[in-house]
């Protein structure tokens, strides 16, 4: 059986940004052009069964968005450092360091040297697009490889296809439950969790409440899902990264509610925390955003999401009747 090389080049970073160039990340609509790529390869079934990247923020960006979108997590995704600067020898070398099972590699890098590779390895003349350019941010070559990765020598491959981001659907198809959707972000988005950190302070139970990013209303920490973990897994991360609070995190949802972004509705569920380590403000991943500790009523009061306020009272029940 033949292989197949999967070669895109990273998406569009951000030069606004003020970084290094190794650490200059993806403008959005890089990430959207990779989650477009991703979902484009699930619903070819051209899912990769190794995947591997350049460690240059924008290179690992493209790597772990593309990766979701396509079932797979950020895990799957091997980084080598030859990738970044290389030349055609080291991606030979690091194609050639590929396992034996590995028959559909993802390669993910950069420009010039992922053009020098295509045109090294493919048999022929490469038809480039009237603008003149071969792999343009974003975009994916196909080629058909030789048995063995270790032997690539020059005209071993035939490129199959180049596709483009611009040439896919802007939308991402979601099963729902009237049948097939078009919405704005891939599947994975709309599935998130909640924590609701809590502690007993002087034998009164308090609830953590966080403002919206916006500073516009609030709630508690909550996030996507993020493909790999678990819904409280996520829940947890969400709450050190928006609240600044660690602790334990009951396996065992309280609740769910259902709120309307992205052109759709998100499920979230909702887990229980206790508090035990809170970083100071200046340690606070997102101190843009506004905390307060509040007593059960006074929470309710303030959150406007009715299915959280019930939450907080079924908290309460559940520890009080622990006690009793």
């Amino acid at each position: 059986m033949s292989r197949q090389l999967l070669v895109l080049r990273h998406g569009k970073s951000d030069w606004n940004i003020d970084a290094s160039d190794l650490g200059r990340p993806l403008k959005n609509r890089g990430k959207r052009d990779a989650q477009r790529m991703g979902a484009w390869l699930q619903q070819q079934d051209l899912i990769p069964d190794f995947i591997i990247s350049s460690p240059a923020e924008r290179a690992k960006n493209t790597a772990e968005k593309l990766a979701k979108a396509t079932g797979l997590t950020a895990k799957h995704v091997h980084y080598d450092a030859r990738i970044y600067e290389a030349g055609l020898t080291d991606l030979k070398s690091v194609l050639g360091d590929c396992p034996d099972s590995a028959k559909r590699v993802l390669l993910i890098g950069h420009n010039p040297s992922l053009e020098s590779l295509i045109e090294n390895l493919h048999n022929g003349e490469l038809k480039k697009s009237e603008d003149g350019k071969l792999l343009p941010t974003a975009t994916l070559a196909i080629l058909t490889m030789p048995e063995h990765w270790g032997l690539l020598n020059e005209g071993c491959a035939t490129v199959e296809s180049i596709t483009r981001p611009a040439t896919l659907p802007k939308k991402f198809i979601f099963n729902g439950l009237t049948g097939l959707e078009q919405r704005k972000r891939p599947t994975y988005y709309y599935s998130q969790s909640a924590a609701i950190p809590y502690r007993i302070e002087k034998g009164e139970l308090q609830i953590l409440i966080i403002s919206s990013s916006g500073n516009n209303h609030w709630g508690t920490p909550k996030g996507i899902i993020e493909p790999g973990y678990t819904a409280p897994a996520s829940a947890a991360i969400e709450a050190w990264e928006e609240a600044g609070v660690r602790g334990i995190i009951s396996e065992h949802m309280i609740g769910h509610y259902l709120h309307e972004k992205w052109g759709g509705t998100c499920t979230v569920q909702v887990y229980p925390m206790a508090v035990t380590e809170i970083v100071d403000d200046h340690e606070w991943e997102e101190n843009h955003r506004s905390r307060q500790w509040l007593s059960i009523k006074k929470a309710s009061s303030v959150v406007k999401q009715k299915s959280l306020q019930t939450m907080f009272a079924t908290l309460a029940e559940n520890l009080s009747s622990k006690k009793a």
